[in-house]
């Protein structure tokens, strides 16, 4: 499997559970104290950076620059985030994530380009 292919893959499962572990416990544990949910998160968080650290590893060795690897990280984090807040959270899709997710094709763009 090409290096690109096996560190975004790991990359969006990880960012799932990033997703989950930073703001699921707002409406899934809404009504523990905050230290349930901080440790309950914590806990999601380890299978973030369990996902995390070998995709950033795969990359790198893999000869993927450092900021290819966030602004890759970062359109990751957009393309996860909005169907989770749309469908899990209940927010309102709205205009500005087209716009924020253009502004990511451009940095996709330059720093991706030779």
């Amino acid at each position: 499997m090409p290096v690109p292919v096996q560190t975004f893959a790991l990359l969006a499962l990880s960012n799932l559970f990033m997703t989950f572990a930073w703001y699921g416990h707002l409406k899934s544990l809404s009504g523990k104290p905050w230290i349930v949910a901080a440790l309950i998160s914590w806990g999601i968080a380890l299978f973030e950076y369990l996902l995390q650290v070998p995709a950033n590893r795969i990359g790198y060795a893999g000869g993927m620059s450092l900021a290819q690897l966030k602004i890759g990280q970062e359109v990751i984090t957009l393309a996860i985030f909005v169907p989770f807040a749309v469908f899990y959270m209940d927010q309102p899709l709205k205009l500005d994530y087209l716009w924020a997710g253009l502004c990511l094709v451009g940095a996709v763009y330059f720093i991706f380009r030779s």
